[in-house]
């Protein structure tokens, strides 16, 4: 072996060094290894990371925070023992790279993909806000600057400022969605092609509604949102459920239901919240089997019910109520693991959607602006009424027939009084937000991040709660952050207010 690496070296002094080291680059350069990607391939991945971490935190906290579902047993969370939650912030700055790259790569393209680089700005939107609806003043405009500008410590915009930034970027997207012509790929939300194109810039405008409406108390949008529903030929919105924005998933690992491969246990520990039960119970509500299960105890008695745990309840109080786990409903067949049956109807796959928005959703943003005078189009109760069965129509349309769930609602069901468009101007906006409330089921934080700015329907700490009898109104930010970028922390927080789960961002009234 030595004697070849000898012969080897006098085999290159004599022919001379460059002619040993011409190829040197080809030979090291391993071609299975790309050095550019398309943007294609970029968007797939991101668009599946941050709907399936998005599916995670509304388990985790979204459901259980605006008392969707509650614990019986592991029950910090419902007692609001959060500790620190970085689950949004790893996902939005973990995938907010590839987003970048997709807007960098789009941008230097040769003509400009625009159509991609709409798309980039949409889902940057979007990821912005949920970082900043739940810690406030985070990183934004020096965000993703690292390898471009050599900043790895970025400075915390202030949420007035970042709305500002997410408004802006989806106008854009609006405007530039359609305006060249390459075809778009690896568009897993709404299928790619040239027809994905209008939906992507319904979903920009929709969401310019959304989040106009979280700051409206804080801006005035009224001739923001009037604009864009009064142009429908330059500013499309959701027209039906077909626009909805609804991660759609296969039957086999890896790209199912992110909840589909739970263990009984993990799962079993959250069930329906009594406030869930009690209120669709109260109006007689179709949806109610949808999203729980008779509890085992009634289903062994012959009398099927729905019976929900309150909120808030310490471990022994959670593990004991209503006689035990079989007193208490668990969450529905829809939304449970493939092996979560009670002795029924096995959990048919490819059944629940990861939402990140849905026209159910606007129909209520629509009635609350007409209601509050923001937008002249349509009628408050025209809009209130289109969300209510647009989200009776949504779960008619995935819920299997195995199920045995009748989703349509009798005639009698819009005029109860409960439903009814009438009352007072306060009674009708609780109206929509109860309807809204019930809409944005396992829709991440939205449902959360929409009762912190109006805070209907009532949510109550639970008995056993610690953090003083209040609902939190944010996430800390990570700990990790004192470390790595301890100076633009403290700002943040000198400026905002306290880093605990009290403190009330910008945009909280």
């Amino acid at each position: 072996m030595k004697q070849t690496k000898y012969l080897a070296a006098i085999l290159c002094l004599s022919l001379g060094v460059s002619s040993c080291t011409k190829d040197f680059e080809d030979i090291n350069t391993n071609k299975n290894v790309p050095i550019a990607v398309n943007p294609d391939l970029l968007l797939s991945g991101v668009i599946r990371n941050t709907l399936n971490d998005q599916v995670g935190e509304a388990w985790g906290i979204g459901n259980i925070v605006v008392q969707h579902t509650a614990k019986i047993q592991f029950v910090n969370e419902d007692r609001y023992l959060w500790g620190e939650k970085n689950g949004v912030w790893s996902s939005v700055y973990g995938n907010m790279r590839n987003v970048q790259n997709i807007i960098d790569i789009a941008t230097n393209a040769k003509p400009v993909q625009n159509n991609y680089l709409g798309i980039a700005l949409v889902m940057k939107s979007w990821m912005f806000s949920l970082a900043t609806d739940a810690y406030g003043d985070i990183p934004y405009s020096k965000a993703t600057q690292g390898k471009a500008a050599g900043i790895y410590t970025p400075e915390y915009d202030t949420q007035e400022a970042i709305y500002t930034g997410i408004l802006a970027d989806l106008k854009k997207a609006n405007e530039l969605l359609g305006t060249s012509n390459e075809t778009v790929s690896g568009d897993i939300l709404f299928g790619g092609g040239a027809g994905s194109i209008i939906k992507w810039r319904k979903l920009a405008n929709s969401l310019r509604l959304r989040y106009m409406m979280r700051i409206s108390a804080k801006k005035n949008v009224g001739a923001d949102m009037q604009a864009i529903v009064s142009n429908p030929a330059q500013t499309p919105i959701f027209e039906s459920n077909d626009d909805n924005a609804a991660l759609k998933y296969f039957e086999a690992a890896p790209n199912q239901w992110p909840m589909y491969g739970s263990r009984v246990g993990s799962f079993d520990e959250f069930r329906v919240s009594k406030s869930m039960s009690d209120r669709l119970t109260a109006l007689s509500d179709p949806r109610l089997p949808v999203f729980g299960r008779p509890s085992e105890k009634s289903v062994a008695a012959g009398t099927p019910k729905i019976e929900g745990i309150p909120n808030g309840l310490g471990d022994v109080a959670a593990l004991n109520y209503n006689g035990g786990p079989q007193g208490v409903s668990r969450v529905g067949l829809s939304y449970a693991c493939l092996v979560c049956n009670d002795n029924g109807p096995a959990p048919v796959a490819n059944v629940a959607q990861s939402l990140l928005m849905t026209y159910a959703e606007l129909q209520f943003i629509l009635a609350e602006a007409r209601e509050k005078g923001l937008i002249t189009t349509g009628t408050a109760e025209g809009y209130y009424l289109a969300g209510i069965a647009a989200n009776f129509d949504y779960y008619k349309r995935i819920v299997p027939v195995q199920y045995n769930i009748n989703v349509t609602p009798p005639a009698s069901y819009y005029t109860q009084t409960g439903v009814a468009y009438t009352g007072t101007q306060a009674e009708k906006l609780g109206k929509i937000a109860l309807q809204k409330w019930v809409a944005l089921f396992f829709n991440g934080l939205e449902a959360w991040f929409d009762w912190r700015r109006t805070g209907m329907p009532a949510v109550v700490p639970g008995p056993d709660n610690l953090n003083n009898n209040k609902v939190p109104l944010r996430y800390i930010y990570p700990l990790s952050e004192q470390s790595l970028n301890g100076v633009n922390r403290k700002a943040a927080v000198d400026r905002q207010g306290a880093d605990d789960l009290n403190t009330r961002m910008w945009s909280i009234k």
